[in-house]
């Protein structure tokens, strides 16, 4: 099973993301670096282990403040090697546009698409190579129902987004997750809110995860991915 770092970032500075209460986010206090400068953390993060990918949500292109595209292109100049997962908070292809400059592989959050039409034009324009990221809160999904099971509209892989749980030390969701795996068929299932430690990883890994998203547990070194079993 695969581990890949979480990298939110708002206004400059990488955030510590809690619950999905994006107002609320305040600079990352880091046990593995003293610093929120993106290219500082992404150096700490590759220093505790070599990630072969990375995900980075641009909060600010999400909520419609900007975007991180110079900061993003930067992180890449000094790490070629590294994949980047890249949440932007597009809506449909037209807002595709703004981010050809940058070669990422995207994640189109269902937050995000108000119609599986919507999502058909963005596959389109990406020839279907793209991840999926099935969001949940408090009140449940979040984006246009028929996402959450019609698994016509799936890519090969998908991210099941707990945002609720997203910083909360409660635990991966575990509910959730086997609700969607219910549906994937072959797909490629990645859990993202609340991996605390190993032994949540072992929960995963009892349930065939490909992998896992998760910051808090690496910045808090609760976790360690060199001890992960493949």
């Amino acid at each position: 099973m695969e581990i890949i770092p979480v990298i939110d970032l708002m206004h400059g500075q990488v955030v510590h993301a809690r619950m999905g209460q994006r107002q609320h986010y305040q600079p990352i206090q880091s046990l593995l670096c003293s610093s929120s400068a993106p290219i500082d953390v992404v150096s700490a993060l590759l220093e505790l282990y070599p990630f072969e990918r990375m995900y980075i949500a641009d909060l600010d292109a999400i909520t419609g403040q900007g975007d991180h595209l110079a900061t993003i292109l930067h992180i890449q100049t000094q790490y070629p090697n590294i994949e980047v997962w890249l949440d932007a908070g597009i809506k449909n292809a037209d807002a595709l546009a703004s981010w050809q400059t940058v070669k990422v592989t995207y994640v189109i959050g269902s937050e995000n698409i108000a119609s599986t039409h919507d999502l058909t034009k963005i596959s389109q324009q990406l020839n279907g190579n793209f991840v999926l990221s099935l969001d949940y809160n408090q009140t449940g999904f979040l984006g246009c129902a028929d996402l959450q099971t019609n698994t016509e509209h799936w890519p090969e892989k998908v991210i099941v987004m707990t945002l609720s749980h997203v910083g909360s030390q409660l635990g991966v969701d575990i509910e959730r997750l086997q609700t969607v795996i219910s549906h994937a068929d072959t797909r490629a299932i990645y859990a993202a809110g609340g991996v605390r430690n190993n032994d949540d990883i072992g929960i995963l890994q009892g349930f065939n995860i490909a992998g896992a998203l998760t910051a808090t547990a690496l910045h808090n070194k609760n976790y360690d991915p060199r001890k992960l079993k493949s």
